[in-house]
């Protein structure tokens, strides 16, 4: 049996929602501290936890408070809001931070310009603040500091991966790559911090969900960038990492959390079988409309169901137990028969005093609006009245259009609102040939160009050749899969 963790990333990832995650699933703080401690930069800040909600849900939120240096004003980070650090560098994670020039969420707090390089500002910031900190000096409090062993190589990795991407954005060496102020101190303590979280934990295993890309744009001292960040999309692309969207145009993955995942996951996905036991909540800075909370599911898993390393670059101890405990060979391929997952939302409301006819007027504007899928259901309602359960399954992006429509259109007063994740096979329309004429037909796949798994003609097409021969429907529909199965 092995730790496995599950990070589900619904409205993406930083470092802080990472530490919160971490102490709300019972890493203790005051560990934490300690440990944090033996950098030697514990004048630098000072490490907070609370309970907050989200959207009606509780989570912990860690807060990063730094503290005064002589001469320079105090840049506290209890919420990892930009009104709290009046730079135009703004936080690597400022996952949700209300006072970003830009739409993000807050998150963390190291600054996206807060890694500044030699090719440009480097002087102006690097030499006069003791904040300001390189890929090597960052390396060598890592190295010096006698942390628990694997905590210091996850560390190590986590920066090299976050310096490897920014170097690559910016073409210039890893090592030229500079760590500025509020960006060098942040990202140290949710760097390292988050590492002791999993080591303390005993995590054997890591896999992260697919992530959502965000919207918008960021605001940095290079000007407007848009999002995800560059470097953010520089890591997702090494480690060919899914992601989709989920309609909220912020920022929802920061670099630092971005390098966390890319690091130290071995796989990206649903998660394997495995027995869940500890679910750790960590909260963003805001509210969304989702709740902005990162969910790290705990739990054991056999070697014998470890989900095979699709991550070539995550941080060797995580990434080699699989290939240590089940020995599998070399020229076993990835897992590509696993359908892909996407979140949609539910929407339902119960109607007993509205027209079928007004019901299928509705059907039709969902589907105009966006809707994946719209269905009835019969139900008994209060007072023993029979009524119509109306649900809406529709992306994120859709929601606030349906929702209208459905107030606009029916008598309800009120809609349940639940968000899900969905297994989906790829599809595609192919056209065949039959003594009917041509007809489309519709071939699911496990993945893109992978095993067929169904073929089905459309209903309309058939119907159309039907009737233009005068045969049953029946009849062209057994063509038609026919000419597909050849």
């Amino acid at each position: 049996m092995k730790t496995l963790t599950y990070l589900d990333c619904p409205t993406g990832i930083s470092g802080d929602m990472c530490l919160g995650a971490l102490v709300h699933a019972g890493v203790p703080l005051h560990y934490l501290e300690l440990q944090l401690a033996k950098l030697g930069i514990q004048s630098e800040f000072a490490l907070r936890a609370e309970t907050v909600m989200r959207n009606q849900q509780a989570a912990t939120k860690v807060y990063v408070d730094l503290k005064p240096l002589p001469d320079h004003d105090s840049h506290s980070h209890d919420s990892h809001s930009h009104d709290s650090h009046s730079h135009d560098s703004h936080s690597h994670d400022s996952h949700g931070h209300t006072s970003h020039s830009h739409t993000s969420h807050s998150h963390d707090s190291h600054s996206h310009t807060s890694h500044s390089h030699d090719s440009h500002s480097h002087d102006s910031h690097s030499h006069d603040s003791p904040r300001g900190r390189g890929l090597l000096e960052i390396e060598a409090l890592i190295q010096q500091a006698g942390l628990p062993k694997r905590a210091a190589e996850w560390s190590l990795a986590v920066f090299r991966q976050l310096a490897q991407a920014e170097a690559a954005v910016h073409n210039i060496p890893p090592e030229k790559v500079h760590f500025h102020e509020v960006g060098a101190t942040d990202a140290i303590v949710d760097i390292v911090g988050t590492c002791l979280g999993l080591d303390w934990l005993k995590v054997d295993v890591l896999i992260c969900s697919p992530l959502p890309t965000g919207g918008g744009t960021v605001r940095c001292e290079h000007g407007l960038l848009p999002v995800p960040a560059p470097a953010v999309l520089q890591m997702m692309a090494s480690v060919q990492m899914s992601v989709y969207s989920n309609g909220i145009n912020r920022e929802l993955v920061t670099p630092t959390g971005c390098a966390i995942a890319t690091a130290l996951a071995q796989s990206f996905g649903p998660p394997p079988r495995f027995k869940l036991q500890t679910v750790g909540l960590g909260a963003g800075g805001c509210d969304l409309p989702l709740p902005n909370i990162l969910r790290l599911w705990i739990g054991t898993i056999e070697t014998d169901v470890l989900p095979h390393e699709v991550n070539p670059f995550a941080a060797k101890e995580i990434s080699s137990i699989a290939s240590s405990e089940t020995a599998t060979p070399e020229t076993t391929a990835p897992d590509t028969e696993t359908p892909d997952t996407e979140t949609i939302i539910e929407l339902q409301t119960q109607l007993d005093d509205i027209s079928p006819q007004a019901i299928a007027y509705v059907f039709d504007g969902l589907f105009a609006t966006g809707a994946v899928d719209v269905f009835t259901q019969p139900v008994m309602m209060k007072k023993s009245r029979l009524g119509t359960l109306l649900t809406v399954l529709c992306p994120l992006s859709a929601v606030a259009d349906c929702e209208t429509l459905l107030f606009r259109e029916t008598t309800t007063l009120g809609i349940r609102r639940q968000q899900q994740q969905r297994s989906v096979l790829a599809r595609e329309i192919v056209k065949v040939s039959t003594a009917y004429g041509e007809i489309a037909v519709k071939v699911a796949r496990s993945q893109p160009g992978g095993k067929v798994l169904n073929r089905q003609p459309e209903y309309e097409d058939c119907a159309k050749m039907a009737r233009s021969h005068n045969v049953p429907w029946q009849q062209v529909h057994q063509a038609a899969i026919a000419a597909a199965n050849r």
